[in-house]
C-alpha cells in the first residue's frame, strides 16, 4: 500500500512542479524582470532542500514506476511485490545519499569549509 500512496503523491508533486516550472519558464517572454526576480527566489538555501525533495520525488517515481511495470509484465514479479518494493528503496537511498550530500554541499558551501 505504501508504494501506491508514494508513487501518487510524488506524481502529483511532479506534476505541479513542471505546471509551475513551465509557468516561471513562460515570465521571461511577459517581463524579464519579473522572470529574473523569480529566478532569484531560488538561490537561497531553503530552495536546495527543495530541490533535494524534488530529485528525491523523481528518483523514487521512476524506480517505483518500473516496478509497477515489472509487475504488470512478469507473473513472478507479482508474487514478489514487497522485495521488490524494498529493492526500489534500496536503490532510491543509494541513489539518493550521493546526491544529497553533493548538492547540499554546493547549496551551503563546504559544510565549515566555506567560501
Amino acid at each position: 500500500m505504501w508504494s501506491w500512496v508514494l508513487h501518487r503523491i510524488t506524481g502529483v508533486a511532479i506534476f505541479f512542479f513542471l505546471l509551475v516550472h513551465i509557468l516561471d519558464t513562460a515570465l521571461i517572454r511577459v517581463s524579464p524582470e519579473a522572470y529574473d526576480a523569480v529566478i532569484g527566489t531560488y538561490k537561497n538555501p531553503l530552495m536546495g532542500l527543495g530541490e533535494v525533495a524534488l530529485v528525491a520525488a523523481i528518483v523514487y517515481h521512476a524506480y517505483n514506476g518500473l516496478r509497477v511495470i515489472a509487475v504488470d509484465m512478469w507473473s513472478w514479479a507479482t508474487r514478489h511485490q514487497r522485495q521488490l518494493w524494498w529493492g526500489v528503496l534500496g536503490l532510491w537511498v543509494a541513489t539518493m545519499a550521493p546526491f544529497t550530500v553533493r548538492h547540499l554541499m554546493n547549496v551551503f558551501g563546504d559544510f565549515g569549509g566555506g567560501h
